[in-house]
């Protein structure tokens, strides 16, 4: 079966991309790729006039506003150091809420813009971290997570904006992640993880101080409480029971009674219902791409739009008055572009170009969702770039890039490093190995207990798919990741020394007992599932120490680059420190490069030009002729 699996690809390939072509492909630098803009979010004011987003155009986050009517975007904060994550408008003036950490550590405050452009601090408690949650009915307050009760749980605060003065609306004793507020305020909606395959979701009535648990169960089910309806009466959630995949339900107050609203063949991501329920929105994580759907609560059809824009549909947003939607459209050779679209008339606008216009798309490459049989006979799906001209001159290298998680997904969108590396002469196949998201539950869960072993081996074969193409050479394929996916890295020259070129980790894991015992204070509802997951570092140390490649650095023969940053509360410098120090003992070629000023990610643009800049480098150092044995 195997075999003729790949014969199948094979001709996928030889039909669906380019070959050598006649014009020539016009390589960019790292600095031209990262030219083109970042944007994201979306807040209509009060008026529907404007809408409110995130860009990096100055090379790092900041606010910024546009008519609906298109225009120039105007810059609203200043920021040079720190990002600055807009949130939303006031509801009946330009006033705004962000957030901002310090350098990456996460410990968000929430901060209001006032009339006058003046940034103030709405949650300025020492070492407490704090994020917005959403804007009560009535407009006059907005409710935000706090932990500066105790570092460990975060308690729903309601902040009153005439007075700005906070107070505890439900203090969360037991590590319930906080979900939504019915419009009376009578009632929140929570869940709690056990694991990261079993979560239940409750409901506290504010007014009979009681917790409801509506989701009584045995075995491995998720319950995820999304919104209530604007009447309070119902609760929409997600859940898999009795299914692979997330899907929508209802839960009445009033009788108890539970009603099946939306399925699919795939996870639903998220559902949640316009301001006054005249439209409900759905996000379908449809084979590592987003589906959107819109419904009009009234005819009970889905709403008839024009021929929108060729890509991917994401993130849509209903202003209050339900009369103007934002949308982004995005693909793998083009980056996301904010789009405002009228019900009233059916027309839409699309209002950024974010695009480096140096760059001409045609030089870029499409993502195409593969699959391939891992060593057991499992199917795994990935995403494949091809770059333009690949069977031309000879074999080419590769790059295997495994995304973040444990637990994460590789999807059809744009990246610039990617897109950068592709450009510059090398194959790319993002793999979504075991335990991946979006390819139902029994998918999900076939790497926990096991990390390091079957999902290393779906890395492993993926060589194989790459050499079954013809012009990838397999003996210089090399592997990157960041996060979980800088793990694997680690693992892979650790644990299959031989198997690849070179490895490059960004802020990966190198010893699972210190990260597990490091987790920030805030992931304390977490922690439990990921202990099950993973293994608890009290009655798993053995386990731990025999994954964590740091106590395996001795086999590390191939080349490594290390990149981190050094306010990462999450894997903190230490676990990249001394995997460095460990493979320098073995002679083997190995690069370092710290940020001081970067977290979990890079999101400044000078320190990601460095950074990608510096991998190109290093791969085409390693991996331009092949490996000596």
């Amino acid at each position: 079966m195997r075999p003729r699996i790949f014969l199948v690809l094979i001709v996928a390939l030889a039909l669906l991309l380019p070959g050598c072509g006649k014009r020539a492909v016009q390589q960019y630098t790292i600095d031209q790729f990262l030219d083109t803009v970042s944007i994201f979010g979306g807040s209509f004011s009060h008026d529907d006039s404007k809408i409110l987003f995130n860009s990096n155009e100055t090379g790092i986050y900041n606010a910024y506003s546009m008519s609906v009517k298109g225009g120039t975007a105007i810059q609203l904060t200043q920021s040079t150091e720190n990002s600055v994550f807009a949130v939303s408008y006031f509801p009946g003036d330009d006033r705004f809420l962000y957030l901002s950490d310090d350098g990456g550590n996460e410990i968000y405050h929430v901060y209001m813009i006032d009339e006058k452009g003046k940034a103030k601090d709405l949650t300025p408690y020492e070492g407490a971290r704090a994020t917005y949650n959403f804007w009560s009915r009535d407009g006059k307050s907005f409710f935000f997570s706090c932990n500066k009760r105790d570092e460990r749980f975060m308690d729903l605060y309601e902040m009153d904006i005439k007075t700005f003065i906070p107070e505890i609306f439900y203090q969360n004793d037991t590590g319930y992640d906080i979900a939504d507020v019915s419009s009376d305020k009578r009632y929140v909606a929570l869940s709690k993880t056990h694991t990261v395959h079993d979560s239940d979701m409750y409901i506290f009535d504010r007014q009979k101080k009681k917790l409801r648990h509506l989701s009584p169960h045995e075995g491995d089910i998720n319950y995820s409480p999304y919104q209530f309806t604007v009447d309070s009466k119902k609760l929409f959630f997600l859940t898999d029971e009795g299914s692979e995949f997330r899907y929508l339900k209802s839960y009445d107050l009033d009788t108890g009674a539970f009603e099946t609203v939306e399925t699919a063949d795939w996870d639903i991501s998220y559902s949640y219902l316009s301001w006054h329920n005249r439209y409900r929105v759905t996000a379908i994580n449809n084979d590592a791409r987003t589906e959107m759907r819109v419904y009009d609560i009234v005819t009970g059809e889905p709403v008839e739009f024009p021929e929108m824009p060729e890509g991917v549909i994401t993130s849509v947003g209903i202003s209050k008055s339900e009369n103007l939607m934002r949308f982004y459209v995005n693909g793998s050779r083009s980056p996301s572009d904010l789009y405002v679209y009228d019900f009233r008339t059916g027309d839409y606008r699309k209002l950024t170009d974010s695009m480096n216009p140096e760059i001409d798309k045609r030089d870029l490459v499409d993502a195409e969702v593969v699959r391939y049989l891992s060593t057991d006979g499992l199917e795994i799906p990935a995403i494949y770039y091809k770059p333009h001209g690949a069977e031309c001159n000879g074999k080419i290298p590769a790059l295997i890039w495994v995304h973040g998680g444990p637990g994460g997904q590789a999807r059809v969108w744009y990246s610039s490093f990617i897109q950068y590396i592709v450009n510059h002469g090398y194959a790319v196949l993002a793999v979504n190995n075991r335990g991946s998201s979006g390819y139902g539950k029994s998918f999900y869960k076939l790497d926990d207990r096991k990390h390091g072993e079957g999902d290393l081996d779906d890395c492993v074969m993926a060589k194989d798919f790459l050499d079954a193409t013809g012009y990838v050479d397999k003996e210089r394929v090399g592997i990157a990741g960041a996060s979980y996916g800088g793990y694997m890295v680690l693992a892979a020259l650790a644990f299959r020394p031989e198997e690849f070129a070179a490895g490059v980790d960004l802020f990966g894991v190198s010893n699972w007992v210190r990260t597990l015992e490091s987790i920030p204070p805030w992931w304390e509802s977490f922690r439990k599932a990921l202990y099950v997951e993973m293994g608890d570092p009290e009655t798993d140390e053995e386990y731990l120490y025999s994954i964590s490649p740091l106590f395996h650095a001795k086999n590390i023969v191939r080349p490594l680059m290390v990149l981190q940053g050094a306010n990462d509360p999450r894997v903190i410098q230490s676990e990249s420190d001394e995997i460095v120090e460990a493979v320098k003992a073995n002679g083997v070629p190995v690069e370092y490069v710290i940020f001081e000023d970067e977290g979990h990610g890079f999101i400044k643009k000078e320190n990601q030009i460095e950074g990608y800049s510096a991998i190109l480098k290093f791969l085409d150092k390693h991996m331009k002729q092949k490996p000596q044995s």
